[in-house]
C-alpha cells in the first residue's frame, strides 16, 4: 500500500500575505472613501450608529470558516459598509462590502 506525504500548508503564509496587501494598499483610493478609524468604529458601535462586525456577517450569512482578514467601515456614497476582506478554506481571497447599519 502507498503512503501519502502531506504537503505543508501554504495557507498561513498565504492569509499573512493577503493581509498585509489589502491593509497597506486598502480596497479603494483615499479619494474615493473617507474610513473610520479603529477608535471610531468601536465608539459606532457601542452607540448603535453601526451593527458589530459579528451581525453584519451573521446577518449576510458570511460562512464562519472563512478567515477575516481587515476589516474597514468607510463611507459609500453616503452610506456606512463595512469593507471585509476574507479568505475561504481553499485559499480564495476576496472582498465583501456589507451595509454597517
Amino acid at each position: 500500500m502507498k503512503q501519502q506525504t502531506r504537503k505543508p500548508s501554504v495557507l498561513p503564509v498565504l492569509a499573512t500575505v493577503l493581509a498585509l496587501v489589502f491593509t497597506s494598499f486598502g480596497t479603494l483610493p483615499a479619494s474615493a472613501q473617507a474610513c473610520l478609524s479603529n477608535r471610531e468604529i468601536q465608539e459606532a458601535v457601542s452607540s448603535g450608529q453601526i451593527k458589530s462586525l459579528d451581525e453584519v456577517l451573521a446577518s449576510a450569512g458570511v460562512d464562519s470558516s472563512q478567515s477575516v482578514l481587515n476589516v474597514q467601515v468607510c463611507d459609500q456614497g453616503g452610506r456606512l459598509v463595512y469593507i471585509i476582506g476574507v479568505l475561504s478554506p481553499s485559499g480564495e481571497a476576496q472582498n465583501l462590502v456589507l451595509d454597517a447599519r
